[in-house]
């Protein structure tokens, strides 16, 4: 065959395939009409077979929400702050940041001078009782000798009235020490210290249970200032929800109720928070009212500063409710397409509530029976 032939073969075949390709394309049926924002498919149309449609059903939901931006916080009543007992050289530090500690457990030591001042303290204070107590024996034996010789009319009356008053005296004494002795005793206890051996090391203990949550020294430190925390301790068992509610909507709670509480930390999950506080004074600045709710965190999942939303509904009514991705924005409005008939939709343009599991709640626009699109919404406003 020549080479010409073959040539004019092949050409026969692709003009044969350009008709069968432009005739196929001229008896395909288009894929969506449109006419003032309606849109039909035609009978067989693939993109119909990925359109779900639905009856728009009633529902209850809520009428009256209260919705605001809130934050855990660390109860301040179960928050403590631990101070030194005396001015001191940081021996060691026996906690680390995040352990959790129980209430006496001991968190640091602490080496003092004048733990040893302390000691001096209490055995002055006992050595004086001890002469108080002698200085009363010979108080009362001068008074009973006194009282004898009188009785045999050796002495007048009032070397016996001055040997009474002198025991009087020496009593008061005895009381005086007794005292000093006691405070210095009670000193020592405080501090943690035995009553007889100097150089002691002073333990510093955590004054409650709880978690540590600031460490603000370092083994080796000098502290004067008795009144810089060394650490933080804070019982975080129950915390709090803070939230600042605009004034238009604090009439909604009390205290005493509930709110729901959302955190972005865990996403589609739902807690209780009992209101436990409402500010007595409006915030100048932002017109909110401070909202604090008692949320109990019995597995330490609640960590002060995390952040998300609390949640109060007042009361519910019945409203058509419709999926959320059911509804679209077009040019500032919204749109779900209402079905027509088979394979024809209609804009309809709705006013949305509020939206509640998925499901937005519709005030104008659609009524029960309605049938819309649920699913396969951008395929309609992208023909």
């Amino acid at each position: 065959m020549s080479r010409f032939v073959l040539v004019a073969m092949l050409a026969a075949v692709m003009c044969g395939c350009g008709r069968d390709t432009a005739e196929a394309t001229k008896t395909s049926p288009e894929a969506v009409q449109k006419q003032n924002g309606e849109v039909m498919f035609p009978p067989g149309s693939a993109q119909l077979s990925q359109i779900t449609v639905a009856e728009v059903q009633m529902s209850e939901v809520p009428s009256e929400v209260v919705t605001a931006p809130g934050k855990i916080e660390a109860d301040p009543n179960h928050v403590a702050r631990v101070l030194l007992p005396l001015p001191g050289r940081i021996a060691s530090v026996l906690v680390q940041l995040g352990d959790s500690v129980r209430r006496g457990q001991p968190v640091a030591v602490l080496e003092s001078p004048d733990a040893d001042v302390a000691m001096s303290a209490y055995l002055g204070a006992k050595a004086g009782l001890n002469n108080a107590k002698s200085g009363q024996l010979k108080a009362q034996a001068d008074c009973d000798r006194a009282k004898d010789l009188y009785q045999h009319q050796a002495i007048a009356q009032k070397e016996v009235l001055n040997a009474e008053a002198a025991l009087a005296q020496a009593k008061a004494a005895v009381e005086q020490a007794d005292a000093s002795r006691e405070q210095a005793q009670r000193r020592l206890e405080l501090l943690g210290m035995k009553t007889d051996v100097f150089g002691q090391k002073i333990t510093v203990n955590a004054p409650i249970s709880g978690k540590v949550l600031e460490i603000n020294v370092a083994p080796g430190e000098y502290r004067n200032d008795m009144n810089a925390p060394l650490m933080t301790i804070s019982d975080l068992s129950t915390v709090w929800v803070t939230s600042d509610v605009p004034e238009t909507k604090i009439r909604f709670i009390d205290p005493g109720e509930h709110l729901d509480i959302k955190l972005a930390a865990f996403p589609g999950q739902t807690f209780r928070a009992r209101v436990t506080r409402i500010a007595d004074t409006v915030d100048p600045q932002t017109h909110t009212v401070k909202v604090r709710a008692e949320l109990e965190n019995p597995h330490g999942m609640f960590r002060p500063e995390m952040f998300g939303e609390i949640r109060h509904v007042e009361s519910m009514e019945k409203r058509p409710v419709v999926p959320s991705a059911a509804v679209i924005q077009s040019e500032g409005q919204n749109i779900v397409y209402r079905e027509k008939s088979h394979g024809h939709f209609v804009p309809v343009r709705v006013q949305v509530g509020n939206v509640v599991d998925g499901h937005v709640a519709i005030t104008e626009g659609l009524a029960p029976g309605d049938r819309i699109v649920v699913d396969g919404v951008m395929l309609l406003k992208n023909s």
